[in-house]
């Protein structure tokens, strides 16, 4: 029993991963057979299990759209979208046999041609649609939406169709500038030497209290060391001249002092 058990979790986990990969497109084909047309179809494989209906309603008629990404829609052979009317009359939009993909930075527009021809607008020519994917991190797969049908001109007319998905938004990524990534260093280098230092004081010298910090005496005497350095590199350390002592004038004139020629007088 337990065996049985745990064959039919794994089978569940299979199953379940199988759906979150979502299918292929390569039932997709491209009018325009090239890499970046590929590379945006495959963007949209998370979403090809999913069968999408939106309704829209113009005047008295109402009529319901089923999307189905490089599948068949509603089981119409190579139909990736129809529209249906309120009495079930089918008119196949576009083929996904005739597509044409292109992507952005969150976005693919996908374009079915091929569709059914216009009775009377639009010179007649064969519907087509296009599905504008977005990126939208709020839901995983939104709700498909009918914008508008554009058929007053007398060619090139479409059918616009809005869809949000999250599987379309790039991961971010965190770009750190280079002031970020040597801050990061600098103190992932502080924090070994502090975490390093204090184990070895601790558990191999034996310190305690604050002598358990790395390089105690050091930092204890940074501070005379910094002033000793500034003074010698910032101060003048040769002799220099005392400035002249500033006296005052006297007033009154300075006696001379008596000159005496004794010594020249004849003994």
């Amino acid at each position: 029993m337990a065996m049985l058990s745990s064959r039919a979790v794994i089978f569940l986990i299979l199953l379940a991963g199988g759906v979150q990969a979502g299918g292929s497109t390569s039932k997709c084909k491209l009018s325009v057979n090239n890499e970046r047309e590929k590379k945006a179809l495959r963007l949209l494989e998370p979403l090809t299990n999913t069968s999408f209906k939106t309704q829209k309603t113009a005047g008295n008629d109402s009529y319901t759209y089923v999307l189905q990404i490089c599948d068949d829609a509603d089981g119409v052979k190579d139909a990736g979208i129809i529209q249906k009317d309120k009495d079930g009359k089918i008119v196949r939009i576009g083929s996904y046999t005739d597509t044409q993909a292109t992507a952005g930075s969150d976005w693919v527009m996908l374009i079915y041609r091929g569709g059914e021809k216009y009775d009377t607008h639009c010179s007649k020519e064969e519907r087509k649609a296009i599905i504008m994917v977005s990126c939208n991190r709020s839901v995983a797969v939104g709700e498909l939406s009918m914008v508008q049908e554009e058929r007053e001109k007398n060619l090139d007319c479409f059918y616009l169709f809005e869809l949000d998905s999250s599987v379309l938004c790039s991961v971010a990524q965190p770009k750190l500038s280079t002031g970020s990534i040597l801050l990061i260093i600098g103190f992932s280098c502080l924090a070994v030497y502090l975490i390093g230092g204090f184990l070895y004081q601790r558990l191999v010298v034996g310190a305690k209290g604050v002598e358990q910090f790395p390089n105690y005496a050091f930092w204890s005497e940074i501070g005379n060391l910094s002033a000793d350095g500034c003074d010698f590199v910032c101060r003048s350390r040769g002799s220099r001249e005392e400035p002249p002592t500033y006296r005052g004038v006297a007033t009154e004139p300075l006696e001379e002092p008596e000159e005496r020629d004794d010594h020249l007088l004849p003994m």
